[in-house]
């Protein structure tokens, strides 16, 4: 089985964002990746951006069953038809996770709170690669 665990935020909601993704197995990390996103985002936008990532990179480990695990509990709400998504940006991409969903025979979602230590680790990622994007600006 292998596993993701992503994380988007945005410093200023919307503002710079960026992205922290994991793929995992129950105990290694197989492959990492962190990303500053282009122009301001909003959390959501990040958070999206961060699965639709997650689910490029796990393509690469596995087109069998994944379960998809982030701290977003819209986003998560959304994909399992819970809640409504009305925001025509948000739209584009929940669409385009739609589309990567058919590389894999399987997809769980599951909303986990931020204390998770892969939830913190990808965080963690997000987070460095917003403070050296900011760094730069100063």
């Amino acid at each position: 089985m292998i596993y993701t665990n992503s994380d988007g935020g945005a410093r200023g909601n919307p503002g710079p964002g960026a992205i922290g993704v994991l793929v995992r197995d129950e105990e290694d990390i197989l492959e990492e990746y962190g990303e500053v996103l282009k122009g301001n985002v909003t959390n959501n936008v990040a958070e999206y951006s961060g699965l639709i990532k997650a689910l490029e990179v796990a393509s690469k480990h596995t087109q069998g069953e994944i379960t998809c695990i982030l701290d977003s509990e819209l986003v998560v709400k959304q994909l399992l038809g819970e809640y409504r998504v009305r925001n025509p940006t948000l739209m584009k991409l929940f669409l385009e996770v739609q589309k990567l969903q058919n590389r894999f025979d399987k997809i769980t979602y599951i909303h986990k709170r931020r204390e998770d230590k892969w939830q913190k680790h990808a965080d963690y990622i997000l987070n460095q690669k917003l403070d050296e994007e900011l760094g730069k600006a100063k």
